[in-house]
């Protein structure tokens, strides 16, 4: 269907960039992540081709792709943590001097181990909202919960990130 390819070029075009960084901050390493992009776009492109023009144009395609891609990684790692999760922003300033650069990229290694540690509904929920930048309707709709749920797994991730889980049963 020649309407297809048109709109999976522009899907493409306008969201390989954001599903790439939402696919290396969920595995933590390139490789991995280029997989999961690859896989997201060739099941966006198989749906489309079976939806009608109407169920197309009403698509919320970032939400779509985002769901898409997070599927994708759980069907993938089952069981499995990520190594690192790399975070927008890991390349280092280039107003800042050596020194910075060295202590920005710890830090920032530091909350990508982090956030690597978090347990799969945090560090999808947290990913989402704050390195990809959804709203919380976005993220809602990306992993198929309530906005009520995503909003308590940010701030349930969040505060594990922050280190204030002491485990006073207020998680």
């Amino acid at each position: 269907m020649e309407g297809t390819e048109r709109v999976f070029e522009r899907l493409v075009r306008d969201n390989q960039d954001r599903i790439f960084a939402l696919s290396l901050a969920l595995t933590g390493n390139r490789h991995d992540a280029e997989e999961v992009a690859q896989d997201t776009f060739l099941r966006a492109y198989r749906a489309l081709a079976d939806y009608a023009p109407e169920r197309v144009r009403e698509l919320k395609q970032r939400a779509w792709l985002h769901r898409i891609a997070v599927n994708v990684f759980r069907n993938r790692v089952r069981g499995v943590r990520p190594r690192l999760v790399e975070l927008n922003g890991s390349e280092p300033s280039p107003a800042s001097g050596p020194e910075e650069d060295v202590l920005r990229r710890a830090e920032i290694d530091e909350l990508a181990a982090r956030v690597a540690c978090l347990p799969a509904r945090y560090r999808e929920a947290v990913v989402l909202r704050h390195v990809q930048e959804l709203s919380y309707a976005e993220v809602a709709e990306a992993l198929g919960q309530p906005v009520g749920t995503v909003k308590a797994n940010v701030h349930r991730g969040l505060k594990i990130l922050r280190g204030e889980n002491h485990g006073d049963g207020d998680d």
